[in-house]
């Protein structure tokens, strides 16, 4: 069974109600212990009897040296809930995920810090890769496999990730290259002037144009060892690229999903 499929039935659905597992709040949290002391931290789409974002904080609180703790679970563009808002310094939360790009939005109207989840497809949102492009917003440390619904049936998904826009130690680390760059393994695309690297692994050491990786490669990223320069199907950051028609990246008239086109900073 397709995992995206559960994600993409809970777009058409609404079905927002994924519960968050504490040892995946733990397991992530624990790299950014050292930003909470003496800051107010807003779970703001969690109710506090049934979150375990809710309990790891309460639990923590101490260790961590919180100021303060809020929660709340009414709609977060409510006037209360925003007021919240403005008073925390940092978001910590599982947002609806047909919500996220209003969501992410609104965190950067406040100018806040944060660390939640998300589905790692909403980088094809414009107002998204902007965000990564710019290095306003990045992958965090791990993936979220698996939620618990209301009746306690577990979901599980394969693209979910964690979203920061605190600095973490992951995208100081380079990315090993070791395959040589020939034409015959990383063809040009039909209508972009940019070469096709199918697998993250395989970028070419030695390659000093641009390149179209997967959208899985902003797990890897480094931005001082690599730029974000566009992204296919998205004239408005890929356009000096495009050489086609068609925004569609192509390789002997066959579509591809969409792809990150970077350039390797060192060479």
């Amino acid at each position: 069974m397709n995992k995206n499929l559960n994600l993409n039935n809970a777009k058409r659905k609404k079905n927002d109600e994924f519960y968050t597992q504490l040892f995946d709040i733990e397991n992530e949290l624990k790299h950014y212990k050292h930003y909470f002391k003496n800051k107010v931290v807003y779970c703001n789409c969690d109710k506090s009897s049934k979150s375990n974002f809710y309990k790891y904080f309460m639990n923590n609180f101490k260790e961590l040296q919180l100021k303060r703790l809020i929660t709340s679970c009414s709609d977060f563009r409510s006037k209360e809930c925003i007021e919240l808002l403005k008073q925390s310094d940092i978001v910590v939360t599982n947002p609806p995920f047909s919500l996220f790009r209003e969501y992410v939005t609104q965190l950067y109207k406040y100018n806040k810090k944060f660390i939640i989840i998300g589905s790692m497809n909403a980088i094809t949102y414009k107002e998204i890769f902007k965000l990564i492009k710019d290095n306003k917003l990045w992958f965090g440390h791990n993936w979220v496999k698996e939620f618990k619904q209301p009746d306690g049936t577990i979901k599980t998904f394969g693209n979910i990730c964690w979203f920061t826009n605190l600095e973490t130690s992951k995208r100081q680390e380079d990315l090993i290259l070791y395959k040589k760059y020939n034409p015959k393994d990383y063809p040009k695309y039909d209508n972009y002037n940019v070469i096709n690297v199918n697998r993250t692994k395989n970028i070419p050491m030695d390659y000093n144009g641009v390149m179209g990786v997967p959208i899985s490669f902003l797990d890897k990223y480094n931005p001082d060892q690599f730029e974000i320069v566009g992204k296919t199907d998205d004239k408005e950051h890929a356009g000096k690229y495009l050489i086609g028609c068609g925004s569609i990246a192509m390789i002997k008239g066959k579509k591809l999903y969409q792809r990150i086109i970077i350039k390797n900073k060192r060479l």
